[in-house]
């Protein structure tokens, strides 16, 4: 075998090791940030996935279950239990449309509005928690949606 081939296949198996792999360094930074949005979402009574919920109906009250999974990425069995648990806590509430009795209108309660003012400062301390700028942070988060918009199509 030509050496120039055993330093290829050498070279080749060490974008095999862990340390080299994108997915994985996506996968840890967002166990860290589970991690600290756990810490910060504990006071509000809310895990994570809850709170991008509440995220999506602070931003434009009143969807439907399959508006707020495409903003989200979920599907509507994954992203019902969240809304019924939600519902459970007082935080909103779920009706068929009187249209199309097919969809559900997600609709915040009073108490899940309120508890916007209590969530105002997370995005703050994530900020802060990153020891990044502002510039940073976003140059970030586009590389991110270009590259999920990449590799979903």
């Amino acid at each position: 075998m030509p050496k120039n081939h055993e330093a290829y296949m050498q070279q080749d198996a060490s974008i095999l090791e862990l340390d080299n792999q994108l997915c994985f360094l996506i996968y840890s930074t967002n166990l860290a940030l589970h991690q600290l949005y756990r810490k910060l979402l504990s006071p509000l009574g809310l895990t994570y996935p809850q709170y991008l919920v509440m995220l999506v109906l602070w931003e434009k009250d009143q969807l439907t279950v399959s508006e707020i999974g495409s903003r989200l990425f979920l599907e509507s069995s994954t992203l019902t239990p969240l809304l019924k648990k939600l519902e459970h806590l007082g935080l909103l509430s779920r009706k068929r449309s009187t249209r199309d009795e097919r969809q559900v209108i997600i609709t915040l309660s009073s108490q899940g509005q309120e508890l916007k003012q209590q969530a105002l400062d997370i995005p703050h301390q994530i900020a802060q928690a990153s020891a990044c700028n502002l510039d940073e942070l976003m140059q970030l988060k586009e590389q991110l949606e270009t590259l999920r918009t990449n590799i979903s199509q």
